[in-house]
């Protein structure tokens, strides 16, 4: 109970007076155990579990409880030994034998799964532990690199066990056929599984709708028997003619037929399915037939509607459409608004079909469906509004459309904030309709304020500075009206960050509960900005919360597949184990793990504990690279912001390409800083001078390869970044954020930090080659300092100006200025861990210099240049810190200083209630900025702290 509580220490203290009295109960051993693990003490934990472990127990009590522990400890494998000794000794027992079946299953161990489950198949004959031993053939099938191998082995063999099955009449229930069809599909044997699905045990699969009918479909189309397919979407769209997918296969089957010159036999069936129909007539008038039985029954259709569209879209695009008088398309989707223009869902089933409108009717069309709206003006001049929702809806459709056709984005800037005043006009006069509302629903009106802010957003990419201001506005006021619209949250959070401030949109991302695989899916849109303006608690914390969805993903996935055992649901073993790989190789994934060690490192290392202890505490070493290159999957959603931008604006299949490849080069040259940066402690070890063969024992001149190795590695992914950078590209504004690298380029820092990594391999030598005859690498070593401090004086030179200044009565902001600060603290961090290491390598050369003095009684022992150039050089960067920490609390003090509500807000166009949201937004602005300038002094003066300490 103490336990399940969460109260730790006590259930400690109750498991430690039951010991005293009894000093071998196992199993409060173990409860001790898990008490020990959640509070922290897992060498404790672990050691007293071993004892009982070894021991062999066989009480279910005790076998559960280090159950429990070896999964907290995520050591599914120790599980596996626990019952396999379990079985040695009652080797009869159902129980213990399927525990250890499914041991096996979280770790992934196929073979000893069939085994496990074949021996409890003997021991208790049931049907689910056969087929639980055929799944393990199918998974080791699945898992084998070799795909002959899986092809004449695993699978024939679960071939063959099934067919035993059912030759004996045991096959039970619809799993095990759903079994039978999974193999004969991968053996690629369609013949026999259409036979299988058409015959007698096909009548098991009942679980989903229209399993049968599916599963032959989907066997027909891998034979290619178009007759077959054809007849079965004609025999299903009689049935439901509404059903989009059949429709989709109807045509397609159609004209595989007509291409195949196919013809129907003149005595027989045409089909095993029955009718088919093999041309162009045929299928029009089956669509027209749809459409007048649609018009007689009682719920409106809109399947059938479409489809004409569909046919006439395909017929265009075989180049023949006018002898089939299907009607002109502007017409049928005039008339398909009539109908169903009132349906939210209007505008995404014509928004497939517009291309079949020639450009030159577009403005007409929109007039056209215009005009069959009711709206109602109260005066001659002012705007005619809808009167219910469904013509709310109507109107709304409308916008969404003119919008995709492109009519907006050809207006010139007038008539654009003409437009965004109508559509917030239009919004707050719909929120009447929404009154009663509640918080977690939508306002029917929401849709016209995200298209007014799209408008000011296409102003704003026009150069518009005043316009960012007002996007934000409309939409802080639709969200205070809409508190769950995803969208608006969405949306502020791409400008905050474009604008450079992180701290509402920590709340705003939190808002949004994002489930499961949404951190992988959307979760790019808060951490390609959390470390990189300045709120370093904030960043640390969105990592932690992405990462904790990804480390959990691993266990949580081999619970899945355990229920999918238990409950025979074997089709989507497979698909818990392919989703599992890709999160595993996932871009997000990585991204987040190398910021965040970056992170921990620029936040801790050197200043609460050493370089060496945060490397060793994260596991890090300079020759594993734990990223899947080849493999890297882009899980991001993409089109997570809703867009009603024409084509050639919207984002393109080459857009994700060019997205995904300036992520993963980012991500290489991150990785390996990373990489670089963890193999400075390897170094630190004192050598022997020009003793070669106790250098390669100490396997120290093998790290220093390492590291050179890394470094060209760094040269090559700069370069190729730098190749990249040049085509320029612009991502849509609403497509994915660009990365770093350009900042990261443009404002020295790359050349800073590679410069840093050479310096580290002129140290190591100097530390091998000794003082004595090393006088051209010193100079080498003090003109590298000099060029460092010239450098990081540049990128200083950078941050300079002000991140928020008043042009003209308009707020013009500056957030290139945070990056490129965050930037600077950053080279400085590793400027100092390699002056770490310099000061490690001089240190004993000195005191041997001193000892050597005293020893001669000269004063005339000359002291080595590099001596004084370090000193210099530690100097100067002192300053360098001190000045930048300086002009830090410059930008405070204008930061609080400002006085924004001041502001004269000329633009008339402000409404009162708009002014107040203008005042929060900017004040949002303007204090996250604050925060952000405060973090990064903070961690300058540590930093300035530890560069006072570099005194050889």
């Amino acid at each position: 109970d103490y336990l399940d509580n969460g109260n730790n220490k006590m259930a400690i203290q109750q498991a430690d007076k039951l010991l005293k009295k009894h000093k071998d109960l196992h199993c409060a051993k173990v409860l001790k155990a898990i008490g020990l693990q959640r509070t922290g003490k897992q060498d404790e934990a672990y050691a007293l579990a071993q004892e009982v472990a070894a021991l062999e127990p066989t009480d279910d009590n005790s076998l559960q409880a280090l159950t429990i522990l070896y999964r907290e400890m995520h050591r599914p494998e120790l599980v596996t030994k626990l019952y396999e000794a379990a079985v040695k000794k009652v080797p009869n027992s159902e129980e213990y034998h399927s525990h250890l079946f499914m041991a096996y299953a979280r770790v992934g161990e196929y073979k000893k799964m069939q085994q496990a489950g074949m021996a409890l198949y003997k021991i208790v004959p049931k049907n689910p532990y056969y087929f639980w031993s055929v799944m393990s053939l199918i998974m080791q099938s699945i898992s084998a690199q070799d795909e002959n191998l899986s092809k004449t082995m695993f699978l024939p063999l679960a071939e063959r066990m099934v067919e035993k099955m059912v030759k004996e009449d045991k096959i039970e229930a619809e799993a095990e056929v759903e079994l039978y069809y999974m193999i004969l599909e991968r053996l690629e044997k369609y013949k026999e599984a259409l036979d299988v699905v058409r015959g007698k045990l096909g009548e098991k699969l009942t679980s989903e709708l229209q399993s049968r009918e599916n599963k032959c479909m989907a066997m027909y189309k891998k034979l290619h028997r178009w007759p077959e397919c054809n007849a079965l979407a004609r025999r299903l769209l009689l049935k439901n003619s509404d059903d989009w997918q059949f429709y989709i296969t109807y045509f397609d089957s159609v004209f595989q037929l007509i291409d195949e010159s196919w013809t129907s036999p003149a005595e027989e069936e045409h089909s095993l399915e029955g009718e088919v129909h093999c041309s162009i007539e045929q299928a029009v008038n089956f669509i027209e037939e749809r459409i007048t039985e649609e018009s007689k029954s009682s719920r409106p259709l809109r399947g059938p509607y479409l489809a004409k569209l569909e046919l006439i879209r395909r017929l265009r695009h075989r180049g023949c459409n006018d002898e089939y008088k299907l009607g002109d398309p502007e017409e049928l989707m005039f008339q398909y608004f009539k109908k169903f223009g009132d349906k939210p869902c209007c505008f995404t089933d014509l928004k497939v079909f517009v291309d079949l409108l020639p450009p030159s009717q577009y403005t007409k069309f929109i007039r056209q469906l215009l005009d069959v709206i009711p709206l109602t003006a109260a005066a001659e001049n002012e705007v005619a509004l809808p009167g219910d929702i469904k013509a709310l809806q109507q109107h709304l459709c409308v916008v969404q459309l003119s919008r995709l056709l492109g009519i907006y984005h050809a207006m010139e800037k007038k008539q654009k904030l003409a437009v965004v005043r109508e559509l917030m006009l239009r919004y707050r006069h719909g929120l009447e309709f929404g009154k009663s509302c509640l918080k977690t629903e939508l306002q029917f009106s929401d849709y016209y304020c995200l298209l007014a802010v799209h408008l000011l957003l296409d102003l704003w990419l026009e150069g518009e500075e005043a316009a960012v201001w007002q996007c934000l506005t409309l939409l802080e006021e639709g969200l205070s009206h809409s508190p769950s619209n995803a969208q608006f949250k969405l949306l502020l959070i791409r400008i905050y960050c474009q604008l450079g401030a992180f701290e509402p949109v920590s709340e705003l991302y939190s808002s949004l509960d994002a489930k499961h695989i949404q951190h992988d899916t959307i979760g790019y849109l808060l951490t390609r900005y959390a470390g990189s303006l300045g709120h370093y608690a904030a960043a640390s914390q969105s990592c932690n919360f992405a990462l904790g969805f990804f480390h959990s993903n691993q266990k949580d996935t081999s619970e899945y597949i355990i229920q999918a055992y238990k409950y025979g649901a074997f089709e989507k073993i497979p698909e818990f184990i392919a989703f599992r790989n890709r999160l595993n190789s996932s871009l997000h994934f990585a991204q987040v793990r190398t910021e965040r060690m970056l992170l921990d490192l620029l936040l801790e290392a050197n200043i609460s504990t050493s370089l060496e202890e945060s490397i060793k505490s994260m596991s890090l070493s300079p020759e594993e690279d734990d990223i899947p290159w080849k493999d890297l999957r882009d899980n991001r959603d993409l089109t997570v912001l809703f867009s009603w931008d024409p084509k050639d604006r919207d984002i393109s299949e080459e857009h994700r390409k060019l997205s995904l490849e300036e992520e993963t080069l980012w991500l290489r040259i991150r990785s390996l800083t990373l990489r670089l940066v963890s193999g400075l402690p390897t170094l630190g070890h004192t050598i022997q001078p020009k003793n070669s063969e106790k250098t390669a024992e100490n396997g120290v001149s093998s790290k220093i390869d390492t590291i050179r190795a890394l470094l060209q590695q760094l040269e090559v992914a700069v370069d190729s970044g730098k190749k990249f950078l040049e085509q320029k590209i612009q991502y849509p504004v609403l497509g994915p954020p660009p990365t770093r690298m350009a900042g990261f380029f443009s404002n020295g820092s790359c050349q800073c930090q590679t410069s840093l990594f050479y310096l580290v391999s002129d140290i190591y030598e100097l530390d091998t080659n000794g003082l004595e005859d090393s006088a051209e690498i010193q100079e080498r070593i003090g003109n590298s300092f000099k060029s460092l401090v010239e450098r990081l004086t540049d990128l200083f030179n950078k941050c300079k100006g002000d991140l928020i200044e008043v042009r003209d009565g308009t707020l013009k902001t500056h957030p290139n200025l945070l990056e490129n600060l965050v930037f600077f603290v950053e080279t400085i961090s590793i400027a100092l861990w390699v002056s770490s290491y310099c000061d490690s390598v001089l240190r004993p050369f000195k005191s041997n210099l001193q000892k050597k003095k005293k020893k001669k009684k000269e004063s005339s022992v000359a002291m080595p240049p590099v001596f004084t150039h370090f000193l210099d050089y530690v100097t100067e960067l002192q300053t360098l810190t001190s000045n930048v920490i300086d002009h830090i609390k410059g930008l405070e003090i204008i930061l609080t200083a400002l006085k924004l509500e001041e502001l004269s807000l000329k633009d008339t166009l402000l409404l009162q209630e708009e002014k107040k949201f203008t005042k929060t937004v900017q004040g949002k602005v303007q204090s996250s900025y604050h925060h952000s300038v405060q973090e990064i002094g903070e961690l300058l003066k540590k930093r300035l702290d530890t560069i006072k300490k570099l005194k050889i």
